[in-house]
């Protein structure tokens, strides 16, 4: 059969169209199927968010005193290096002031040595030793002899002060520029080390431990005591701490109204006239160390290995401290599995 002219041309265009057609309908396919997961994807993991399960509520708690544990241990780290810090400023203050002490001492032995070579000069210098033993004048002679020996002796020793001086002052400026460097390093290890506790703080003050800092707060709740009357400087001071009970634990503090456990001693022993450190490596170190058949109340009891924490001895295996963030000053059981020994501090 014979085609009709520009038959074979429409029926191609009608094939082009029929594939133009099949591939529109697969895009549109393919289109709706990707709208769709995307609007059905949110969903989808915002179930699968929803059914994970969820920390129980002593598991965060559990966290809670982890993380209370760890801001306690930095925030004595932060006091030990405040009080170097407070050291190395003092240490600093020290060598400028000598420096500057003897660079005044070397300055005036310059001018007194430049005077005397000045004076030698305008004079002549003295006579040499040939001309003072061929003098005919006995009595010049021994005054020149006497004269000359005398100022060689002055100018010797303002010479040797002179050196000694410079020496010194050399000394006293190193040290001052060590002491500043030191001053500045740990003035920069200390912004770090609060930006760390800051950090610990701000989780541990989020929404998700409300719950479990409520639950946290609730250890400790033991009854008032009523000591007798204070016949030691220990006993006094606890009397004192014992006034601070339900203050809030802030890192760092030492009253009156908010403490860490270190400032809390320091506070104590404040009140009846007895300094202490703000940190309790060097509170371990202020007194006698004492057995723990020994204890009496208002002896400090310290804990952990690196002697993290300190507490007031209270009586009864009990003791009075400020506990780590969540918790407020009180009275507890000691925790003799971390207890490392005791310090008591005698006027």
């Amino acid at each position: 059969m014979k085609r009709l002219p520009g038959a074979g041309l429409a029926a191609s265009r009608a094939r082009s169209a029929k594939f133009r057609r099949v591939l529109w309908r697969r895009a549109a396919v393919a289109g709706t199927a990707a709208v769709l997961a995307t609007v059905i994807a949110p969903g989808a993991a915002s179930f699968a968010a929803s059914t994970r399960p969820q920390p129980s509520l002593a598991s965060l708690v559990a966290q809670a005193k982890q993380l209370g544990h760890q801001i306690d241990v930095l925030s004595e780290q932060y006091d030990g290096l405040r009080i170097q810090l407070t050291e190395a400023r003092a240490e600093a203050k020290t060598a400028l002031t000598t420096y500057q002490q003897d660079a005044t001492r070397l300055v005036s032995g310059q001018t007194a040595i430049g005077q005397l070579a000045a004076e030698s000069y305008m004079n002549g210098g003295m006579a040499s030793p040939l001309q003072v033993l061929t003098t005919n004048n006995t009595g010049s002679l021994l005054s020149r002899v006497s004269i000359m020996q005398q100022l060689q002796l002055e100018n010797g020793d303002r010479v040797a002060e002179l050196s000694s001086a410079e020496a010194t002052a050399e000394r006293a400026h190193d040290t001052a520029v060590q002491q500043a460097r030191r001053v500045a390093a740990l003035s920069a290890q200390m912004g770090k080390e609060k930006q760390v506790i800051q950090a610990k703080v701000n989780r541990l003050n989020s929404a998700a431990f409300s719950q479990a800092l409520a639950v946290f707060q609730k250890t400790g709740s033991y009854p008032n005591l009523h000591l007798p009357t204070a016949n030691t400087v220990g006993e006094e001071a606890l009397q004192y701490a014992l006034t601070r009970r339900g203050d809030p634990y802030v890192w760092g503090a030492a009253g009156p109204g908010q403490f860490d456990c270190s400032g809390l001693v320091m506070w104590a022993y404040e009140q009846v006239g007895i300094s202490l450190p703000h940190y309790t490596g060097s509170q371990w170190n202020m007194g006698q160390h004492i057995s723990r058949s020994q204890l009496e109340p208002g002896d400090l009891v310290f804990f952990f290995p690196d002697i993290s924490h300190v507490g007031m001895y209270v009586g009864d295996g009990l003791m009075l401290d400020a506990p780590q963030t969540g918790q407020d000053v009180q009275i507890q059981p000691i925790f003799w599995d971390e207890y490392v020994g005791a310090v008591r501090i005698v006027a």
